[in-house]
């Protein structure tokens, strides 16, 4: 799986702050409601965010070899999703609520009593928080590089061709 690449979250959310922008100037035209996310979804981006972060810090405390059993390896593999999907999704939410923070500061002096751009404000917050959860749990599920050459282990490993011209093979 290969790792995420910032510039293409840094694209996510450029794209979506446009696309919120135009959406909240095409509402504000016709009179509807602005697009922002009610403040009950913060509680679901903090469960999100929390149950990221603990099952990385269970990835990383097995990593450190804090832990003697063997890690599930799906359940590692399931870890680095949710932390990759964590981000994405916090660079979109990110994304969405600046387009709609940057056209509430454009009528800011006209209504200063905006709860909208409050809002929309903690919800770029926790979308930030997200991102950075995201990217840090992906950090701890990263396998160190002594551990790719093989340099840590004295014997052949598991899988591990025995000799020129053998195919590798399991031990049960």
């Amino acid at each position: 799986m290969k790792a995420m690449r910032p510039i293409a979250l840094v694209i996510i959310a450029v794209v979506l702050a446009g696309a919120g922008w135009l959406t909240v100037v095409a509402t504000n035209r016709y009179g509807l409601a602005t697009p922002v996310l009610p403040a009950s979804a913060l509680v679901t981006m903090a469960v999100i965010a929390v149950i990221t972060l603990v099952m990385g810090i269970r990835v990383l405390r097995w990593r450190n070899g804090k832990k003697k059993s063997m890690l599930n390896p799906i359940l590692a593999a399931r870890t680095l999703i949710l932390a990759q999907a964590c981000a994405y999704v916090g660079a979109m939410l990110l994304g969405w609520h600046g387009g709609i923070v940057v056209e509430q500061l454009r009528i800011w002096n006209f209504r200063s009593d905006q709860p909208i751009l409050w809002l929309a404000l903690i919800m770029g917050g926790g979308g930030l928080v997200m991102v950075v959860v995201g990217l840090v749990v992906e950090r701890f599920c990263r396998i160190p590089p002594e551990d790719l050459e093989g340099g840590g282990t004295a014997g052949p490993r598991r899988g591990d061709a025995k000799g020129e011209g053998e195919y590798a093979y399991r031990r049960d």
